[in-house]
């Protein structure tokens, strides 16, 4: 089965796709389709795992410093109100 590229250019479409399409009929070579689609099942779950994943060490990251910007705001103002007391 072969796909031609209709919009060469396009944001959706840039060229590239039959080569794409041509690599995976390399790749999947004699094996029948029924088999061939749990590989490609496979790849997309691994792929959605994959960006859930960067997601939330994304989210993490930002919270990780928020908590951190926060305590060391905390700990200044500690520093300065013990300095003021005249305990440093």
């Amino acid at each position: 089965m072969a796909r031609s590229a209709n919009k060469i250019g396009t944001a959706a479409n840039l060229g590239f796709e039959a080569k794409l399409w041509q690599a995976a009929d390399k790749l999947r070579s004699n094996m029948d389709a029924a088999e061939y689609k749990h590989v490609v099942l496979r790849l997309i779950f691994l792929k959605y795992i994959s960006d859930s994943f960067e997601k939330k060490m994304k989210r993490h990251s930002t919270e990780l410093v928020a908590q951190f910007e926060e305590t060391a705001h905390l700990e200044q103002g500690s520093k300065i109100n013990l300095k003021k007391l005249g305990f440093r």
